[in-house]
């Protein structure tokens, strides 16, 4: 399981329940193209955060890296719903930072760590 990571700002005009709405179609529709495994928005509570958190997170989990690269060849699509679809939540962020994780230890590597 990998687990894409992104924390996100909105223009000051756009509106949290659009975003979340925009979101909840792209991902939906990415999970039915089976490029996904499940995703999540979560939204800072009552400002409890450094000057670094964002305000959203959105997670986005990925079986492995070959699903997370099927993800990617759907956003280059020449596909018009695709771009509309991602269009619609790219026009309301004002800025994101973006990350990839992963559990830890791994299964591989607790399994390497027991055979020590």
């Amino acid at each position: 399981m990998n687990l894409y990571h992104c924390s996100i700002d909105l223009h000051h005009e756009a509106k949290a329940i659009a975003f979340a709405n925009a979101v909840d179609q792209w991902m939906s529709y990415l999970r039915e193209r089976d490029v996904i495994q499940g995703w999540r928005l979560l939204r800072r509570k009552l400002n409890l955060a450094s000057d670094k958190h964002r305000d959203f997170l959105l997670e986005i989990e990925f079986a492995n890296m070959t699903q997370l690269d099927q993800a990617f060849r759907v956003l280059g699509e020449t596909d018009e719903n695709v771009e509309r679809l991602y269009a619609n939540v790219n026009a309301l962020i004002a800025s994101a930072d973006f990350g990839l994780y992963r559990p830890f230890p791994d299964p591989e590597r607790a399994e390497r760590m027991a055979l020590i």
